[in-house]
């Protein structure tokens, strides 16, 4: 490939050639004025010279031409499997691909992009026609066909250099589709309240004016919770409790429309991350002691508490002298307490507390009717617990404690030790081994006759008894410390000891914390593959089963990783939500990519792309009319018609030589005007 060009190599000076051009155009008017005799023939001798040093050449480029390039954007997004878009698509993509072969100096290429991921909702185009076009100068674009229903949703920007957009829909027109979308969902929730979800069910493309309700199905973590009637196209509230604490997944789904495209825009997940209100704890502390404020100070530091704390000081049974203005300005609020806002509370502490009569046993009923319905009572003991006339033991409270004192105190001094059931209980099972705690010097022997030991102390007796009374998720819990000297761990003494970290891990257990459930099934999911643990006291798991969204069934087998620590991995194909259960707990799990945005309107529409197609050029063609042909056309001219498309001829090159050839030689255009001029001084002469 060649092209040709004239170029000019001066023997003077610009300046100086203006000038004598001036000069030479002011002498040929002076000689029309005068009406002389050859001026013609002195005009063509003043060109010649001008010719003459300016030097014309005659230039030949050598060039390397570079096709154009034109890419084929397929989308394969999901929505592109309803009817028979995707054989529209692949039937015209072939009839596209045949007419671009048979164009000269034309580059096909074919993206295909639009598949859903996490890092992007929606269905994503031109951001895999920008990585496609990464090594192509803007020069060489010549234009994008895209196959798609229109629903994209990252446009080109108007000063990207594209090329023509021309739009193949291989959708249908005047389509209708029911989604159900969500207009505000909360991201957060308190356990024991509800959450509300706006909602709207919309029938696209439906004239129906006045449409029957529909039944909507709300579930929470794969359970039915309501099923509430709601008009197409108006919004709904739809309240769901929330039961227990963290995530919560809570799914509502619609029937299927007169007229469905897809059923997948009928059904929105939303997850929801519940959390427990500020708790209320009251610590009653019996005879004061060194150790009382440890069990304040712990409460007092946790920001999420709410703490109510009274201390006996004096005991109704104290007789002396005292000045009644020297004695507490209020009573105690027994019946308040223990009465009126008992079920106020979520954990009662019983620090060293004795029966001196300041308790009536009715009332200490009701904190045994307290733990069985749901609540946690924590008793830290003191000698108290062990003599026979002060005891807790023998009070109604003793019906839900897991241990039963021998009415003796043990002085000396001992190291705790973790249990093997300790080593596997959330509670004590990041403890460390032991090795290094600090003494302790008091115990109360007792026996334990239910529950889960965790510690032991003097003469390998019970030291952290856990235990839980009533049915399963809603049980009470208990917990029972049999000595009153975790207070030297505060303290430093003899080395100390983890004192913080297990007393926060045993008050967040009794307030049922989710990550310190001893016995719990989680699951989690990376793309297509779904983790599962289970933790458990137990030497062996029980057999958990995946069970996928089409009600399919299978076992999944753990594996032991840690103490009381089991999983197990599952590789799935679809996505949905896959339930998970072993009998005796279960979880629901999501898996894909639930993207309202892609199925926000399935509908085939040009609306979507219509910008990019306006600002770059381009045309809008259905598929069920017919695949248009392809044409190469010029800049500035028409890039479609009603039967084609046309793609930008933008000829790039690049040059590989060049040749210069003089049109006359210097001294044959200066013989050739002497020539002239002599002919203009014959001619005049006559």
């Amino acid at each position: 490939m060649s092209d040709f060009s004239v170029a000019f190599f001066s023997l003077l000076p610009w300046w100086v050639l203006g000038l004598l051009g001036g000069i030479a155009l002011l002498l040929l008017g002076f000689a029309l004025w005068r009406r002389a005799r050859g001026t013609v023939w002195r005009a063509l001798a003043f060109v010649l010279i001008g010719l003459g040093l300016v030097q014309p050449h005659w230039l030949v480029e050598q060039r390397q031409a570079h096709p154009d390039v034109a890419i084929a954007l397929i989308d394969e997004s999901p929505s592109q499997d309803i009817g028979e878009r995707a054989i529209r698509r692949e039937e015209a993509l072939a009839a596209l691909k045949s007419s671009a072969a048979g164009l000269p100096n034309l580059e096909w290429r074919e993206v295909r992009a639009g598949a859903l991921t996490t890092a992007a909702p929606g269905t994503r185009l031109f951001s895999s026609w920008r990585q496609a076009l990464a090594d192509v100068p803007a020069g060489r674009r010549a234009g994008i066909v895209v196959l798609t229903d229109g629903q994209v949703h990252d446009l080109p920007g108007p000063d990207e250099n594209t090329g023509p957009i021309h739009v193949l829909l291989t959708g249908e027109r005047d389509e209708r589709d029911r989604r159900v979308r969500v207009i505000r969902a909360p991201k957060y929730g308190i356990v024991g309240d509800s959450v509300t979800l706006d909602l709207q069910i919309d029938d696209l493309g439906s004239d129906t004016f006045d449409p029957p309700p529909v039944e909507l199905t709300v579930r929470r973590d794969g359970e039915i919770i309501s099923r509430p009637n709601v008009l197409p196209g108006l919004p709904v509230i739809v309240s769901v409790p929330l039961v227990r604490a963290g995530r919560t997944l809570i799914d509502v789904s619609a029937g299927p429309g007169e007229a469905e495209l897809t059923l997948e825009n009928n059904r929105v997940v939303v997850e929801v991350n519940a959390v427990r209100d500020r708790l209320r704890v009251l610590l009653i502390s019996g005879t004061p002691h060194a150790g009382e404020r440890v069990w304040r100070n712990l409460l007092k530091s946790d920001p999420a508490v709410d703490l109510v704390h009274f201390t006996i000081l004096r005991p109704p049974e104290k007789q002396d002298a005292t000045p009644i203005t020297e004695l507490s300005l209020i009573a105690f609020p027994i019946r308040e307490l223990f009465m009126e806002k008992l079920d106020d509370f979520d954990l009662i502490v019983f620090d060293r507390y004795t029966r001196r009569g300041l308790i009536p046993p009715g009332y200490l009923q009701n904190v045994a009717e307290f733990v069985r319905s749901g609540g946690a009572l924590l008793e830290a003991v003191g000698p108290g617990y062990g003599d026979a006339r002060l005891s807790l033991a023998r009070s109604p409270i003793a019906n839900v404690m897991p241990t039963v004192p021998e009415m003796t105190v043990t002085e000396k001094p001992y190291r705790p030790a973790i249990t093997d059931l300790g080593k596997r209980h959330p509670v004590t099972k990041y403890l460390g081994t032991g090795e290094r705690w600090g003494h302790w010097y008091r115990q109360v022997p007792a026996r334990a006759m239910r529950g889960q030991v965790l510690l032991n102390g003097a003469d390998s007796r019970p030291l952290l008894v856990l235990d839980k009374i009533g049915a399963p998720g809603q049980e009470g819990r208990v917990a029972q410390f049999m000595s009153d000297h975790i207070w030297l761990w505060a303290r430093g003494y003899d080395g100390g000891g983890p004192h913080g970290e297990l007393l926060r891990r045993l008050a967040h257990w009794l307030m049922k914390e989710p990550e310190l459930e001893e016995e719990a099934l989680l699951a989690s999911s990376n793309g297509n593959r779904i983790t599962v643990e289970r933790r458990t006291m137990a030497e062996q798991p029980p057999k958990v089963r995946l069970i996928s969204p089409d009600g399919n069934a299978r076992e999944l087998p753990l594996t032991l990783r840690s103490n009381g620590r089991f999983s197990g991995v599952a590789e799935v194909t679809g996505q949905g939500l896959y339930k998970v259960e072993d009998g005796s707990h279960s979880v629901v799990v999501p898996v894909g990519v639930f993207d309202p945005l892609e199925f926000e309107d399935a509908r085939t529409s040009p609306e979507p792309l219509s910008p990019a197609v306006e600002a770059h050029g381009g045309s809008v063609h259905w598929l069920t009319d017919r695949t248009p042909t392809i044409r190469q056309v010029r800049p500035g001219r028409d890039m479609a018609g009603r039967r084609w498309i046309g793609l930008q001829v933008n000829d790039a090159h690049t040059v590989t030589g060049l040749e210069q050839h003089k049109l006359l030689p210097a001294w044959l255009m200066f013989l050739l005007a002497a020539g002239l001029l002599a002919t203009t001084w014959w001619r005049e002469a006559r």
